[in-house]
């Protein structure tokens, strides 16, 4: 059991027989009263954000979120299938729980998969990946007075806004936490 001197940032909690990620946190101590944490929770299975106070004596169960590669396999409707890299088991994870990882999911793609219980809940991916553009408008010479962008739409179906002198067909590289484009490949 973690006490609220314990509940950091990064740590993952049990909350109500769900696993969290601690996104953030906040001590503080007023008066006579007595010391309270505020936190920023992120819900494993689900990805929703969740903000929880906790009061002086209140504990909670650190929970054990397991780390595991996987390779992304295929999709089927709404659903996303995985092979464990270590046992070869296949396992499949809905559209809901992933968030905007099939964004960044082609064929073949190692990911992290964060098990709790031993069952598969959510995935990680890396912070960087190389997706190939499918679709880019033409860029017009000299027209840098808008910023110098176009939006062009990747392999998966994301649309990113890129520099213009990225056209159909060109590798790029995304960050996936912040969905933006950061170079060529």
């Amino acid at each position: 059991m973690l006490s609220l001197s314990e509940i950091k940032t990064g740590k993952n909690i049990v909350l109500n027989g769900e696993p969290y990620t601690v996104l953030s946190h906040e001590h503080s101590k007023t008066g006579r009263a007595g010391a309270v944490l505020r936190t920023k929770l992120k819900n494993l299975k689900t990805g929703a954000i969740l903000e929880k106070t906790f009061q002086g004596a209140d504990k909670v169960e650190e929970a054990e979120v397991e780390k595991s590669k996987a390779q992304f396999l295929y999709r089927e409707k709404d659903n996303y299938f995985f092979m464990d890299n270590q046992n070869y088991d296949q396992f499949f994870l809905e559209k809901e729980t992933l968030g905007n990882a099939p964004f960044y999911l082609i064929e073949g793609t190692e990911i992290t998969v964060l098990n709790f219980n031993g069952i598969p809940i959510n995935v990680e991916l890396p912070i960087k990946m190389e997706l190939k553009v499918v679709e880019a408008p033409p860029g017009i010479k000299g027209d840098t007075a808008s910023g110098g962008g176009k939006t062009v739409i990747l392999e998966t179906g994301l649309k990113i806004t890129a520099p213009l002198f990225i056209k159909e067909g060109d590798r790029v590289i995304i960050n996936t936490e912040k969905g933006e484009y950061v170079s060529r490949a």
